[in-house]
């Protein structure tokens, strides 16, 4: 089952409601904002995996937000699927040349925008759909639920075992107590972030059992990371 996080832009309720039950029927997290503004807010604090955006929203029309999330560092690459009513070629060719990735008009059928989602997300980010995460000598098979480094089979508990996977899905990249909150634990539980400093540590002594070197990076006063390679 993928873990991909997708955020979707939608001022539309019943879409909204829509798109969520499907998504979340192929596995993925989603959360639905109805605001441009209020999107805007959400990705700085959080990047997604995809984003699904409505070309007009109240707030910060989608199409503004688009170009606004191409010249942050953190959004430049972040794979967007534009919605709109507008069929035009010209409205399509803005929508691209604003930074979208691909473009859905609506009416649209389900099927095509699970295939569109899919699609993106293989060729954007396909470590998200990969059966099988490998980060220098470390093999985690989401199929058989096992991690291995080298040889050797590791023992890890479902949480530490949830927080290996998603450091592996963002090699090198720095996550913080709270980005690790949401997208392992989850948005909706209250956990003290010294907790991710507990399963960090059980995850750190359970991949460093042999000799290898330790692949947890501690960044004092920015969070964690995996190394990469």
């Amino acid at each position: 089952m993928s873990t991909a996080k997708i955020l979707v832009v939608e001022d539309e309720e019943p879409l909204g409601v829509l798109l969520q039950y499907n998504l979340e029927a192929e596995g993925y997290q989603v959360e639905v904002v109805p605001r441009g503004d209020e999107a805007e807010i959400r990705l700085q604090e959080n990047v997604p995996d995809l984003l699904v955006l409505d070309w007009m929203l109240p707030g910060v029309s989608g199409i503004e937000l688009c170009r606004r999330l191409r010249v942050r560092p953190e959004t430049e690459r972040l794979p967007v699927i534009m919605l709109t009513a507008r069929g035009e070629e010209s409205d399509r060719v803005r929508g691209l040349a604003t930074g979208a990735d691909d473009y859905l008009v609506k009416p649209f059928s389900t099927p095509e925008f699970l295939a569109r989602v899919r699609a993106l997300l293989r060729r954007a980010k396909p470590e998200i759909l990969s059966s099988v995460l490998t980060v220098g000598d470390i093999v985690l098979d989401r199929d058989a639920h096992r991690v291995y480094r080298g040889r050797k089979e590791l023992k890890l508990g479902p949480t530490e075992y949830r927080l290996l996977e998603y450091l592996m899905q963002n090699p090198g990249r720095v996550f913080s107590r709270g980005q690790l909150l949401d997208n392992v634990w989850g948005e909706t539980i209250y956990i003290d972030e010294r907790t991710v400093d507990v399963h960090i540590g059980r995850l750190r002594k359970a991949i460093n059992s042999g000799r290898g070197p330790d692949v947890i990076r501690t960044i004092r006063g920015a969070g964690y990371a995996i190394r990469e390679g």
